[in-house]
């Protein structure tokens, strides 16, 4: 399958910086995060629509703390079957709560491929709308975050969303 064609793209800013979201005629597609490239993006020069701009809006919200779930369509049919479901589960991990990769294995049918999980997870196109910040080591470690800042920004999504630090190590 191939990546879905992108028909607009609205922007965000938070005082983590500036943000793009992209969405074709499914859902959303692409989520930029502060501190990533937005040079294709802003070649593209595509208009706003209603999802681009609603994604947007509601990362606006997220990144001032705001718990509401989001209950935008998001678009990854593109991606394997198996790596569809880890993130169809992902999306039904709560805010503010974390899981392991192993656990979203297990529910996925495949209680030992939790690293599977991890390159599902790492090609995850629509970070914080699929949270996948929200999944940690079994040990509680801070591991594997594909957005900018690594890490750091991971520890950062999961302290907006109150998530007790104290079971959480660093990696």
């Amino acid at each position: 399958m191939r990546k879905p064609k992108q028909v607009s793209v609205s922007w965000y800013t938070t005082s983590q910086g500036r943000g793009a979201v992209a969405a074709s005629t499914a859902g959303i597609c692409r989520v930029w995060l502060p501190g990533d490239d937005l040079s294709g993006p802003e070649a593209a020069r595509l208009p706003e629509d209603i999802r681009s701009h609603t994604a947007a809006a509601w990362l606006n919200r997220y990144f001032q703390g705001d718990v509401q779930p989001s209950e935008l369509q998001v678009d990854i049919s593109y991606l394997s079957l198996f790596y569809q479901q880890v993130l169809q589960l992902t999306m039904q991990i709560p805010y503010g709560s974390v899981t392991s990769y192993g656990a979203l294995a297990v529910l996925a049918g495949r209680p030992r491929a939790s690293r599977a999980v991890g390159g599902a997870l790492r090609s995850n196109p629509v970070p914080i709308i699929i949270p996948c910040h929200r999944v940690v080591a079994a040990s509680g470690a801070l591991t594997g975050f594909s957005g900018p800042g690594g890490i750091s920004m991971k520890k950062i999504l999961l302290e907006l969303e109150g998530v007790d630090m104290n079971g959480i190590k660093s990696a």
